[in-house]
């Protein structure tokens, strides 16, 4: 299966997203936080820069579990700017 390049949309949530994770993970280290989460620091990296626009469902979740966030707050994160997103 050939995947399709991510569109502008999908590239800019990426980066809220990473944006977002980087604030939340405050002082501490990016490796320690990729252990709790059960997840690579290089993937962490990835994933903070932009570089992985969409993670898996499972390694967001993982990374809310270990963060002050909830998955509500990462989803509307993500889908700002879309039109698709849940309001209260």
């Amino acid at each position: 299966m050939v995947r399709l390049p991510l569109t502008p949309e999908q590239l800019a949530a990426g980066k809220r997203l990473g944006h977002q994770l980087r604030q939340a993970r405050g002082d501490r280290t990016l490796a320690e936080v990729a252990q709790e989460a059960g997840i690579s620091p290089e993937t962490l990296r990835k994933i903070e820069t932009g570089r992985m626009a969409t993670p898996a469902f499972t390694t967001v979740a993982a990374l809310a579990r270990v963060l002050p966030l909830s998955l509500d707050e990462l989803a509307d994160i993500c889908l700002a700017h879309t039109g698709l997103r849940q309001t209260g």
